[in-house]
């Protein structure tokens, strides 16, 4: 199965917004009977403001003219460290495959897509939150556990 990694651009607004609602809405267990129309109107603002400043680069996997998953990364400035002296990270985020392209190699494809994007940009401290079903994912990719991090819970 050939599968082609295409970078989203701000024409493709309409599109990154039904992507980033079904990610949420399968992610997060929205009830398609609950009303999203802030969520999306809050998406749509970041999207349009984040990706004309280059700050976020988003993806589409393809195969033929097929969209078989998508994904995104944030680029962010921190304070730098002895293990970052740029300050430069990125979280990856929205990683999503189909559930009939599944097992594939589709999740890897765009994994590794986007962590070129930010290697190109000399960002290695890369960070993502991960479900259970995503751990295989992202082991085999390179990622590793954080220890001491923690989380403000409310």
């Amino acid at each position: 199965m050939e599968i082609k990694i295409r970078k989203a651009e701000l024409a493709d607004i309409d599109l990154l917004m039904k992507w980033r609602m079904r990610v949420l809405h399968e992610v997060f267990a929205i009830p398609d009977n609950q009303p999203t129309r802030e969520l999306e109107q809050a998406n749509r603002i970041y999207y349009q403001s984040a990706l004309k400043a280059g700050t976020h680069i988003a993806c589409f996997a393809y195969k033929e003219n097929e969209i078989a998953g998508c994904g995104g990364i944030c680029l962010y400035q921190e304070m730098p460290s002895p293990d970052n002296p740029s300050g430069q990270c990125a979280y990856l985020m929205n990683i999503y495959t189909c559930q009939e392209f599944r097992g594939h190699g589709v999740g890897e494809m765009i994994v590794r897509w986007l962590t070129g994007q930010a290697f190109q940009r000399n960002i290695t401290k890369i960070y993502l939150e991960t479900s259970k079903p995503g751990r295989t994912l992202y082991e085999k990719t390179g990622f590793t556990d954080m220890q001491d991090m923690m989380k403000l819970g409310f």
